[in-house]
């Protein structure tokens, strides 16, 4: 698994020595995330001198992909822009990289190991499949997104789709203005690197060099793209759908034992809203944006709320506990019940279960206890059309670097 890194800017993190074996040259890398268990890993790189490798067999789904300089494959040379696509267990062709080549690198279900061949007529592992992809993304044209999301103004370059697992790689771009004032969550993992541009979400200020891994299932969104636009290179593990939600809220609490006024007891409890109190870091600009963004989705027949930065307006959460109470004592039949008295009694009967509007079970995956993912919440499930949705997951403590990310409640 790998955690969620939510946001960080490259610059924040420091250079190692490249993993790169069999290779002739030196280089850096710095690594935007990992996963410890299997090698996979999010790297970029930086070429101190011309480097090369001959043909060979990759450990891991590989892929380069040139944010400056020029990359070599089989005697075609790609500058910025060139992509490469090289599968687990495949023969792949001599590869170079000129000196002062600034890459992304990304390895997939396997580490760095590399087993030098002959020739690419060596044979490909047992059950490997696809094959090399080389692309100048640079000549490729942008596709409109179609459904991308209340308002148009998102394009796309697709790299590599996997047919099997839906696992794929693109470029994508959004145009000066787009917005998307609700947050959305997947059933896979999504992650992006910044190359152009600048956009403001409910994480912080995505702009060049900005990363982040997001496992499934973590809620995003309150986008708006800035002057300029924004492009990104961004991979995800599965077919990405897209399930909205408004009205966000979080809340916890609990009793303190010994941490109360002088050192004793107290209940609390603090909430998202909380932590948006005082100035919003949202400009006015991008509320201006975001309220675009719903004027356009309800010209569209949505119904969808109003837009209020976290902290400002009421607390959704003091809502939607009020509201599952409300509609628990109707159900109980309590409905000419006195709600300024005092609770601090025993009613002497059973009270009935706060509804909440669904049964909590179904907003799981059915099989998120018990199949091989279990240890990790956010980890991500094919998904087909019929089957129920799960809900989205907290994620509290995101991997952030000091110069980018926010806390305060948006990012929950």
């Amino acid at each position: 698994m790998r955690p969620h890194v939510e946001m960080i800017h490259e610059d924040d993190y420091i250079w190692h020595a490249a993993e790169l074996p069999g290779g002739e040259g030196r280089a850096s890398e710095r690594r935007l995330s990992a996963d410890e268990e299997d090698g996979s890993g999010s790297l970029r790189l930086d070429f101190h001198t011309d480097w090369g490798r001959g043909p060979g067999i990759h450990h891991a789904n590989t892929e380069y992909y040139v944010l400056d300089g020029s990359m070599t494959y089989g005697g075609r040379r790609i500058g910025k822009g060139g992509y490469l696509y090289l599968p687990k267990g495949v023969p792949a062709d001599a590869v170079t990289f000129a000196e002062g080549t600034q890459i992304l690198h990304y390895r997939e279900y396997g580490g760095a190991g590399f087993d030098p061949v002959q020739s690419l007529a060596a044979p490909r592992w047992e059950g490997a499949r696809e094959d090399v992809i080389v692309i100048d993304s640079e000549a490729m044209q942008w596709d409109a997104v179609p459904n991308a999301g209340p308002m148009p103004g998102l394009f796309i370059k697709y790299l590599h789709v996997d047919p099997v697992t839906g696992f794929y790689t693109r470029l994508v771009h959004a145009q000066e203005g787009w917005a998307d004032h609700r947050l959305a969550h997947h059933p896979c993992y999504e992650e992006a690197y910044t190359v152009q541009g600048h956009m403001e979400y409910n994480f912080g200020t995505l702009d060049l060099g900005t990363y982040f891994f997001r496992p499934a299932r973590v809620k995003h969104g309150h986008f708006t793209t800035m002057e300029g636009g924004a492009t990104w290179l961004l991979r995800s593990d599965g077919e990405l759908h897209n399930w909205y939600t408004e009205n966000e809220w979080v809340r916890w609490g609990g009793e303190a034992i010994n941490y109360g006024p002088e050192g004793g007891r107290m209940r609390w409890s603090q909430s998202a809203h909380d932590l948006g109190r005082g100035p919003s870091r949202r400009t006015e600009q991008d509320l201006e944006m975001l309220r675009a963004s719903l004027a356009y989705a309800r010209e569209q027949g949505a119904v969808d709320t109003d837009v209020h930065p976290h902290g400002h307006g009421t607390d959704k959460s003091l809502v939607a506990i009020a509201k599952a109470i409300d509609a628990a004592r109707l159900q109980g039949g309590h409905d000419d019940h006195d709600h300024s008295h005092d609770h601090s009694h025993d009613h002497g009967e059973e009270q009935p279960a706060l509804d909440w509007g669904t049964d909590p079970v179904g907003l799981e995956h059915p099989d998120e206890r018990t199949d091989t993912g279990a240890h990790n919440r956010g980890h991500g499930r094919i998904w087909k059309s019929g089957d129920p949705i799960p809900a989205p997951i907290i994620s509290s403590l995101p991997v952030r670097s000091r110069s980018r990310g926010y806390w305060d409640g948006e990012g929950l």
